[in-house]
């Protein structure tokens, strides 16, 4: 369940703090699949599960954009802004693929407010940093490390 903030004028007194932890997201071979069909990356790591099985691997993993795509659905249930009616990605900082993730794995996200930066217009809005860290389950390093940039409005 998320974190629920009153506002996003709240959060400016968060920084370097957490935000919360998203809900688990079952990473499936249709998910690696359906990924690779709108990319048009079809490496057989990704989508050949006896090839993949016999690869370094051991079974046919995730692409590291596809865990990195995860990143809205890991944010709506990590945490909420009640009265911020839109959101737009701004950009991202740094990314890293720590761990590979493979096929029927499960994935969470812990968020942490790196910076907050009011913006100038006619609506109240920020621009926040937060460090995204994507655990993949019953792993000891991350799947994905990441400093996402999004503005976020009232």
């Amino acid at each position: 369940m998320a974190t629920t903030y009153a506002t996003l004028a709240e959060l400016a007194g968060h920084v370097g703090q957490p935000l919360g932890t998203s809900d688990w997201v079952l990473v499936d071979q249709a998910r690696i699949n359906a990924f690779a069909d709108a990319t048009g990356d079809h490496q057989w790591i990704h989508v050949d599960p006896e090839r993949a099985a016999a690869g370094p691997f051991g079974a046919p993993i995730a692409h590291g954009f596809l865990t990195l795509s995860l990143l809205p659905m890991l944010f709506d249930s990590g945490f909420a802004i009640a009265d911020v009616t839109m959101g737009v990605n701004y950009g991202l900082n740094r990314v890293r693929f720590v761990t590979p993730v493979p096929a029927g794995r499960r994935v969470r996200a812990h968020f942490r407010l790196l910076a907050f930066e009011r913006l100038e217009g006619p609506r109240f809005g920020a621009q926040m940093t937060v460090e995204a860290t994507i655990e993949l389950e019953g792993a000891t390093k991350p799947a994905c490390v990441a400093e996402t940039v999004s503005r976020r409005y009232v």
